[in-house]
């Protein structure tokens, strides 16, 4: 009596099996990848058609291993070379992933424009980046999506437009070395006035001139066409600056009323006033703390808030987040109770709307 080998029927499973698939003519043709070595080939990491193609075959379904006919190919792309229609499929397809792999490479690409845009930009009250967890909350609260055909980097620039419509943020300066002929030095200093440039270090060397200045990276095509016209070089030192020094979280509002007094005349006065600065605060650091707690005030609401860990409460309030959204319409800040009122007044406005006719 011979035996009979039993095999399972439907179950056809594709784990180790990238699916490319591009729609022409009509028609779906498909092609069988490894995993993972697409996308290196697309930007040019992997060299090898071998070690991307599991076969050189073109399917009508991957998964059900249907073969496309020769006429639905020489149709298509005119020719039934399978080599070269893999190729093109290859390259103009469309990447089928599962669901759980998108949702790891949506997540992925979103923490990389969220740290692109944390590099970028800085809080214009403390001149420091705001922190990767801060960065991906307001990128939810403006109902971001990503993109997974277009680049980070180029996100990144859309979310922080977005993000300077509602919040209090801006473009972390460029920080650049100009070298121009002396005779020509003042139209330079002219427009990096007009810039609102912070020139930071002179330097004279026979017949040229040197600064060292820090500028909004939206001026820096414009500032490169500039030099290039004088007969200048430009130099980029820093792509993105931020605040210097190793302050700890709770003295932030320390560094609120220093950082607009910083002088943008000359080198000289800003190279003294922050030793002045920085000496000041090596003694306070330095003398024995005192037993009273540090008051602490919060220039948005304009309100004395407490010590450091009712200040750090503060900040996650909804009184400071309704005056933050306050301050980005230059409207004066609420106290505690004027805010209160004034979201419960909100409140019974929508719900009005809810009953209008």
């Amino acid at each position: 009596m011979s035996k009979k080998l039993l095999q399972p029927i439907g179950q056809k499973r594709l784990t180790n099996v990238a699916v490319v698939r591009l729609k022409k003519h009509g028609n779906r043709f498909e092609i069988a990848c490894y995993p993972n070595k697409v996308l290196s080939w697309r930007s040019g990491v992997e060299k090898d058609l071998d070690e991307v193609l599991q076969s050189q075959t073109v399917y009508s379904n991957v998964s059900k291993g249907v073969l496309a006919k020769s006429k639905e190919l020489i149709a298509a792309f005119g020719t039934d070379d399978q080599s070269k229609i893999c190729l093109e499929i290859l390259n103009k397809g469309e990447l089928q992933v599962a669901g759980k792999e998108r949702e790891s490479q949506l997540s992925s690409q979103f923490r990389d424009i969220a740290t692109i845009v944390m590099q970028k930009t800085i809080n214009p009250e403390t001149q420091r980046p705001y922190t990767i967890s801060m960065i991906e909350r307001l990128m939810h609260e403006i109902h971001f999506a990503v993109d997974p055909h277009s680049s980070s980097k180029k996100q990144a620039l859309e979310v922080i437009r977005e993000l300077q419509k509602q919040f209090p943020i801006k473009r972390a300066p460029m920080r650049i070395r100009l070298t121009v002929p002396e005779n020509t030095s003042s139209s330079l200093v002219e427009k990096l006035n007009a810039w609102e440039a912070t020139i930071t270090a002179r330097d004279s060397s026979g017949s040229q001139l040197s600064f060292v200045c820090e500028i909004e990276p939206g001026f820096f095509r414009d500032c490169d066409i500039l030099v290039r016209n004088l007969q200048g070089r430009m130099e980029i030192l820093a792509v993105s600056v931020h605040f210097e020094g190793d302050t700890h979280v709770d003295d932030i509002a320390d560094h609120v009323d220093l950082q607009p007094s910083l002088p943008t005349k000359g080198s000289a006065d800003t190279i003294a006033q922050l030793s002045e600065k920085i000496q000041k605060q090596t003694i306070s650091s330095a003398a024995p703390k005192k037993v009273e707690a540090k008051q602490n005030q919060c220039s948005t609401c304009s309100a004395v808030v407490g010590d450091a860990k009712e200040y750090r409460e503060h900040f996650k309030s909804d009184w400071h987040k309704h005056n933050l959204k306050r301050k980005t319409r230059n409207l004066p800040p609420l106290t505690a109770d004027e805010c209160s009122a004034d979201v419960n007044l909100g409140d019974s406005k929508s719900d009005l709307k809810d009953y209008s006719f």
